[in-house]
């Protein structure tokens, strides 16, 4: 008999510092307090008692309800004013291949990529993620982040026209993946150990069309990270169609971080898109919302 997987959601925990762990507690203690002050002036000795034989009931009732109420508030409000309505949608062409044949064209690209657990992309996916994509993790690629960007995107500057606006500029002064993408990605490497290609659930914008890539971070789920440039790029790689009419959805690389001037002030972030003269790779502000872009995003889960 077939086994059939489910995958559940895998949050970005672990990650906390001392001080918010700390901030957490003395907030949640206090609301505790709080409530059984409220609570027990409303109860006789009869009605406590009654509360008391639920006791192990009331112990998974408060659990639940806190943690529903905690997570209700992992919403954020931060930037709400740089989001814009967005009409914008892929091309009508942009149609996902399975991961197989992702993995294909990979390896044409880079003989060196070898392994990937394909059989991933036949799971359904819950809502948020749009399909299952093959990108390579960047190591087997060069030694640094910043070469392995520069190597995918000569190899896709070769297969069509792009227009590098920051060619020679792709060093470690000006470019840099968010804290919260290297997080994502070394969760994907653990689970996905030997593999040369991650099999990776997420949506190439639509999620988060017409929002700034500050907000696009703040309204992050829990399991779910930014894709950067060389994330990017592999998609565009392996989904020409992605990018390919100047009406579309363009995309902004809300997991890489840029600095114009080299100065540790990572205010830019890296954009695809397209206009008659093909593929333009750029930069722009992190704090401006257009309704013309979206911002792709990876989630992680766990089979259950």
């Amino acid at each position: 008999m077939a086994v059939t997987h489910t995958i559940v959601p895998l949050p970005l925990s672990g990650n906390t510092t001392e001080e918010q762990n700390q901030r957490l507690q003395g907030c949640l203690n206090d609301a505790v307090s709080e409530a059984y002050r409220l609570a027990i002036e409303q109860l006789d000795r009869q009605s406590a008692q009654a509360v008391l034989e639920t006791e192990r009931k009331l112990r998974s009732d408060i659990v639940g309800a806190v943690t529903d109420i905690v997570n209700r508030h992992t919403l954020s409000s931060k930037f709400h004013d740089e989001e814009v309505d967005s009409k914008r949608t892929y091309p009508p062409t942009y149609q996902v291949r399975p991961v197989e044949a992702q993995v294909t064209a990979l390896r044409k690209a880079f003989p060196e990529l070898v392994r990937c657990h394909e059989k991933l992309g036949r799971i359904p996916l819950p809502e948020g993620p749009e399909a299952w994509f093959a990108i390579p993790r960047w190591q087997v690629i060069a030694s640094t982040y910043n070469e392995a960007v520069e190597r995918i995107l000569e190899v896709l500057a070769a297969r069509r026209r792009i227009s590098n606006r920051i060619l020679g500029r792709l060093g470690e002064k000006y470019l840099r993946q968010s804290e919260r993408t290297r997080l994502g990605e070394s969760i994907l490497g653990d689970q996905q150990q030997g593999n040369d290609i991650f099999a990776i659930p997420a949506q190439l914008g639509m999620l988060h069309r017409g929002c700034s890539t500050r907000r696009t971070r703040a309204l992050l789920a829990s399991n779910e990270f930014c894709l950067g440039s060389f994330a990017v790029a592999s998609i565009l790689l392996t989904h020409p169609e992605r990018l390919s009419v100047s009406e579309s959805l363009m995309i902004d690389c809300g997991g890489d971080e840029y600095s114009p001037r080299a100065d540790l002030h990572f205010d830019r972030v890296p954009l695809f898109d397209f206009d008659l003269g093909g593929i333009e790779f750029s930069i722009f502000y992190e704090d401006r919302a257009r309704d013309m872009w979206g911002t792709p995003t990876g989630f992680l889960y766990k089979l259950a």
